[in-house]
């Protein structure tokens, strides 16, 4: 009975799941890509990279805020500091591939040296590395999914060709969505000698933030971001997703909850004399109550098995619809604790009036009511 019973008003039963299972479809879309972006963070910042990020404070963006080649020495002499290397960041907004015929989007390639790929986490990398000064480069996995190209393959930037050597994967959204290049050849063909960002190898067991305030106090028109300070800044992203899960997560309890209710009182009030003829061939109140919640948490349980799967699919086409092929969704035993508990808190608080209700009724009354 309580399987059967939710369903004989398929309507309003349908109406009932559908407001649950969007709120538990969102809860668990957002819980994927959350904890997707805290296991790329955290793969980031384990692949022994560089710890200290050097950029020119005055004006970061304009030719003004790139940084001389010989603040790499000065920065090499800092205590505590075991290497450092620069780099070059140039975008084209008319890039195209000499073998395809599609417009490509905006990428942004970068300048760095050969021998120090290790500072950015690109240790393997499928195919060969490219040569200083050549017109060679790797890709990330991420972008040669993107933009559906391979080994071998060419593009041209700022109007010279460029051959694809090798592809790398570090796990890294961000740097598995690059284009690496020689650095000596990209300041060729941008016309500078400078760069626009420094990476600096901390020595073990030092405290970053410490090197980090030296590196400021040598040169006041230096700006420095840490990996700590990079990991809080994404940890506050992360944060404000987990809030928002848990502001809909409240959103659901309160919106499911009113529809469970309007929905179990309707059928209580409904079988009536059902419910009479069943309290006077013998039922006690508590089987009674026992058989609505049950009914109730039947409904829920639905609900939240059709929402964890719509939330998945949101999830995975969202992911691809955006093009973020470095990302991958993360599928944790918490995220689906949370969106069942959440379907058990709304039965509980949807089924206990009704099943109340249903349970104090008097088998004489509601055997006369029609």
């Amino acid at each position: 009975m309580i399987l059967k019973n939710p369903f004989r008003n398929k309507t309003r039963s349908a109406l009932s799941i559908i407001g649950i299972a969007i709120g538990i479809a969102t809860i668990v879309a957002l819980g994927l890509i959350t904890a997707g972006m805290e296991d790329s963070v955290q793969t980031s910042f384990n692949q022994g990279g560089a710890e200290i990020t050097v950029t020119n404070s005055t004006n970061i963006g304009g030719s003004s805020g790139l940084l001389d080649m010989s603040l790499i020495s000065d920065l090499k002499n800092i205590s505590n500091v075991s290497d450092a290397v620069g780099q070059l960041s140039v975008s084209e907004s008319a890039q195209s591939y000499s073998q395809s015929s599609r417009p490509m989007m905006q990428t942004r390639v970068y300048g760095f040296d050969d021998s120090k790929l290790n500072l950015i986490g690109i240790k393997d990398v499928n195919g060969s590395i490219y040569k200083n000064n050549s017109y060679d480069a790797i890709v990330g996995v991420g972008y040669s999914e993107l933009n559906n190209v391979s080994i071998g393959d060419n593009f041209t930037f700022l109007g010279h060709d460029f051959k694809i050597t090798g592809i790398y994967e570090t796990g890294s959204i961000m740097t598995d969505n690059g284009v690496y290049v020689s650095l000596d050849t990209l300041q060729n063909i941008s016309d500078t000698d400078k760069v626009s960002s420094i990476l600096v190898k901390t020595s073990e067991s030092t405290n970053d933030t410490i090197v980090s305030n030296e590196i400021k106090d040598k040169n006041e028109n230096l700006s420095t971001l840490t990996s700590e300070e990079m990991s809080s800044i994404l940890d506050d992203v992360t944060g404000i997703l987990n809030t928002a899960s848990l502001a809909i997560s409240g959103l659901a309890i309160i919106v499911g909850g009113i529809g469970v209710i309007n929905t179990m009182v309707m059928t209580v009030y409904e079988r009536t004399k059902e419910i009479g003829v069943l309290k006077s061939i013998g039922w006690k109140s508590k089987k009674v109550l026992v058989m609505i919640m049950g009914e109730t948490l039947v409904l829920t349980t639905l609900s939240g098995i059709i929402g964890s799967i719509f939330g998945i699919l949101i999830a995975e086409i969202g992911v691809r619809l955006i093009g973020t092929d470095g990302f991958s969704l993360v599928y944790t035993p918490g995220t689906f604790i949370l969106a069942f508990g959440i379907t058990i808190i709304v039965g509980i608080i949807g089924g206990v009036y009704p099943a109340y209700k249903a349970s104090k009724l008097a088998p004489t009354e509601a055997l006369r009511y029609e």
